[in-house]
């Protein structure tokens, strides 16, 4: 029985996308949304960084383009290819969304949206934890995205891809439009088993 759904597929596939999307109708089916998605941020067409926006429109720094300024500051850094991560403004916006996801309101359906569990987002073992916690709880649903498996496994990334109550969806360019609503029926179903 699944009680959560995951999308994954290449980068720039779309995954952000549908998983906004998803949400739009579920909150106009009445379902109470919580969480955060990953967007890119560019300047002059260029992509410097990534935010994370949470499901209330706050927005924080993800990561940026490295500059050499940060970089003689001399504190530790947290790098994925160009990007460096900014640790303490993710787990600022991010950590304190899993914590009230367990909060119960009158018994009412919740979807908590996780997008990603990528590399940038695993550096921060308090994210790892409260992924893991919020996985194993009952009083939720997880939307969530998943990046496809290449180079260096992703352990919490695999973890989620081999769990028995978590249902992948494979996204890709021919399937991205056709595919939503079976992640919405699906998002109902698993939506039955948490209360």
């Amino acid at each position: 029985m699944s009680k959560h759904v995951f999308l994954t597929g290449p980068p720039g596939v779309g995954k952000t996308t549908l998983v906004q999307k998803a949400c739009e109708a579920l909150v106009s089916s009445g379902v109470r949304v919580e969480g955060f998605c990953t967007e890119e941020v560019r300047e002059g067409g260029r992509r410097v960084g990534f935010d994370v926006v949470t499901m209330t429109g706050e927005r924080g720094h993800l990561s940026r383009i490295r500059d050499d300024a940060a970089a003689s500051c001399g504190r530790r850094e947290y790098m994925v290819g160009q990007y460096a991560v900014d640790l303490p403004s993710f787990e600022g916006l991010a950590l304190p969304l899993f914590r009230n996801v367990g909060a119960v309101d009158g018994g009412s359906r919740k979807v908590f949206v996780v997008d990603e569990i990528g590399k940038m987002e695993l550096f921060s073992q308090s994210f790892i934890r409260a992924v893991r916690q919020t996985l194993d709880s009952s009083a939720c649903t997880i939307l969530g995205t998943i990046p496809i498996p290449k180079g260096k496994p992703l352990g919490l990334a695999e973890e989620v891809r081999s769990r028995r109550d978590v249902k992948v969806f494979a996204v890709s360019k021919e399937n991205r439009n056709a595919i939503l609503q079976d992640i919405l029926a699906t998002l109902q179903e698993c939506l039955k088993h948490t209360t």
